[in-house]
């Protein structure tokens, strides 16, 4: 009988942590294809930003909310060099919609 409990909890953590995958996917899908709604790069997919106006956020301080956020996981993620392993999620890449 406690085997079955133990059971039911496994599954239930092994639900939460896929909740979790999925949010975290989610979240980064959505930051790679997030369009810069202001300044220079206004109209631009986050991801295609360059990596010095990133560095300038970060000196100057991330926006409030979830841009913010998503303008700072950005910047980690070209600071690690990983951009190009992400683009073919660029939602316009598979739209044919051309990118600045």
């Amino acid at each position: 009988m406690m085997l079955k409990g133990f059971e039911l909890l496994s599954r239930q953590e092994n639900l939460i942590s896929r909740e979790t995958m999925f949010s975290d996917q989610q979240a980064l899908l959505d930051a790679v294809n997030q369009i810069m709604p202001f300044g220079k790069y206004a109209g631009r997919p986050l991801l295609k930003l360059p990596e010095p106006y990133l560095v300038w956020f970060k000196s100057k301080g991330f926006p409030e909310g979830k841009l913010g956020q998503q303008l700072e996981l950005i910047y980690e993620i070209k600071l690690n060099g990983l951009e190009g392993m992400l683009e073919p999620l660029l939602r316009s890449s598979r739209l044919g919609i051309p990118q600045h």
